[in-house]
């Protein structure tokens, strides 16, 4: 491992000198020659003898064919794809898990309020059946299911208040 960081280190340093040495020989930094483009392979879109840019020259590998000229192909994209497995539950100590409490039971509606659900429910309910199998619904069942609708509502608002439990003489916060 230390053998690899000195030979980083020592590659560095040669750069850098190659970069000072350049720079103190004439300001310009030589090109290399394995960077330089292939002879035939440098017009971008005229043929020779015209001035071309050598900065939008297409460079293409020896022994390259282009399937669809003007188009650089990006290389092959692989997909991975993983059968899905269950996720697996994190062991937990049982004195850290939360147990819920069991939940009270649902309070017992009274033949009133059971009442206005149903006629809440059963009139808009009868008027979208009748519609969607296509029944003639004469005016007067129309009536009764519009008003069994408000009165099932006016019913519920009603007896909104009834249900008033006594807690004790504190009803609010404490201040």
């Amino acid at each position: 491992m230390a053998d690899k960081a000195a030979d980083d280190e020592a590659a560095w340093r040669d750069l850098v000198d190659q970069y000072r040495s350049a720079a103190a020989a004439g300001g310009a930094v030589p090109w290399p020659v394995r960077e330089d483009l292939p002879a035939g392979r440098s017009a971008a879109a005229g043929g020779p003898g015209e001035d071309t840019d050598p900065d939008l020259a297409q460079v293409e590998p020896p022994g390259w064919d282009d399937p669809v000229p003007g188009v650089i192909p990006a290389p092959p994209r692989f997909r991975v794809i993983r059968p899905a497995q269950p996720p697996q539950p994190a062991p937990a100590a049982d004195d850290e898990q939360f147990v819920p409490p069991v939940p009270p039971p649902l309070p017992r509606l009274d033949p009133i309020s059971k009442g206005a659900w149903a006629a809440l429910f059963g009139g808009p309910g009868y008027l979208l059946l009748a519609v969607m199998l296509g029944w003639q619904v004469p005016g007067w069942a129309a009536f009764c299911a519009v008003g069994a609708f408000v009165g099932g509502f006016a019913a519920l608002v009603v007896r909104m208040n009834d249900r008033t439990e006594d807690d004790g003489p504190d009803d609010g916060a404490v201040v």
